[in-house]
This record gives C-alpha cells, structure tokens and sequence, in this order.
C-alpha cells in the first residue's frame, strides 16, 4: 500500500491541472479498527479564516494521546505525527523550488529537539514544515529529503540546522479532544488559497547508523483519502 500512497504523493505534486476537480471543503474517513484511535481520521480540513490558515484533523479517539516511547538515544529514536500533504511548492516555504512534497506535519519526539535557534521542543507536540521524496529504503516508502554533506540549499529563518529539508516554526498548535490545530498567518504561505491537501497519520524513524536516508517515514497509520490522491481544496471556513 505505501508504494501506492507514494505515486499519488508523487502524481498530485506535479499535475497541478486536476486540481481544480477537488473540490472537496474536508475529506472524511470511515473508522479503521486496525488504527489506534489517536489516529484514526475521520476528518481533515484546512480552510482560512480571516488572515489564517487553520489545518484541523479530527480522530477517533483523543488526538495527542499516545506518544512514542523514548529509548534514550538519537540513533533510531521514534517520531509520530500528524501531517498534512499539500500540493504548495517548496519554494513557497522558504526552500528551493520544486524540491518534493510539501506537508504540515505535528510532531512528538522524546529523544532530540529541533527546534529553531538551539531551542527545546522535544516532550511536546510541535509543527514542522517538511519537504518528502520517495525512498525505497523508508517503510512507508518516503523520507523527509537529506542534505547532502557540502552542499547550502536555500533554508528558512527556522530551520533547525539539521541536515534535513525541515523548517521549525512556531505556529499555535492546540490539541482538544479529538481535534488539533496548526494556524497559520496566510502572509506566511503563499499559495494556500485553493490548494489541494490530505491528511496523515504516522511513524517517522531517525537511521539507526545516522546515515541517509535520516529520517524515514516508517509507518503509515492513515490517509484519510486512502490514497494519497489530496482531494481536499483549501477555501474560506463556511
């Protein structure tokens, strides 16, 4: 299944003109007793609302609650996240253009921080921007892109300073029962209004011999549109 999920990733990110078709206001899912309840989707939305952007994904059960156990070492340490696939370009998040698949993603990692600026953020859920690219090496198929030893790709402000195509902003995330939110000012994302997203949920993984790919997508829990396909279109809260 996560080779199919990544064509869809791969096809959505460079066929821009079907996008017009996805109209869809949210993307709903049905429960899925094989996924923990923390992250069963059943509804991702992204809309604006004023001058923000608010991704919302709603679970099951209650969002947030389970978190992956430390080990005490960087070195294959275990994320979770919720994540929202886009078809934004790259460029658009303060990176090189038409680097891979844009995605909003929530994270929780006990073992390391990545926060901007030498900052603390492990034990706490936190946003990321992360450009993705397939990797057969990944379980789940994808991998958040490397930086090659030696080279200076453009990066944002709030990048962490991590060999990783990753950004560590501090947008306002809120957990309330089955429910959590990122908002976002819109001066800050260009190309948001009427783009086409999805909704995720996931294991991440850190090489256990530091090596790339570093961080893998390990395990998907859910897509909520089952195939990646981001048939969700951002427009205004109704």
């Amino acid at each position: 299944m996560s080779r199919i999920l990544v064509a869809g990733a791969l096809l959505a990110g460079t066929a821009s003109q079907w996008l017009t078709a996805a109209s869809a206001h949210s993307i709903k899912a049905d429960p899925t007793d094989a996924v923990h309840a923390s992250f069963d989707i059943i509804e991702t939305t992204i809309v604006t609302e004023g001058d923000s952007a608010v991704f919302t994904t709603r679970v099951l059960g209650e969002a947030g609650s389970e978190k992956p156990a430390a080990t005490g070492k960087f070195e294959g340490s275990d994320v979770y996240a919720y994540v929202w696939p886009t078809s934004l370009n790259s460029g658009e998040i303060g990176f090189d253009k038409d680097q891979g698949i844009v995605a909003l993603a929530v994270t929780f990692h006990p073992d390391f921080d990545d926060a901007a600026k030498g900052g603390k953020n492990r034990d706490i859920w936190h946003p990321h921007w992360v450009v993705l690219a397939e990797d057969n090496a990944c379980g789940g198929g994808l991998k958040v892109i490397d930086i090659p030893e030696g080279t200076k790709p453009k990066v944002p402000e709030t990048w962490p300073g991590v060999p990783l195509l990753i950004d560590s902003p501090e947008y306002p995330t809120t957990f309330r029962g089955d429910a959590v939110d990122v908002t976002i000012p819109l001066s800050l994302i260009g190309g948001i209004n009427g783009a086409s997203y999805d909704g995720v949920t996931a294991g991440l993984k850190v090489n256990g011999n530091l090596h790339a790919p570093l961080l893998c997508v390990s395990n998907v829990f859910k897509v909520a549109s089952g195939d990646l396909s981001l048939p969700g279109k951002v427009l205004p809260s109704k």
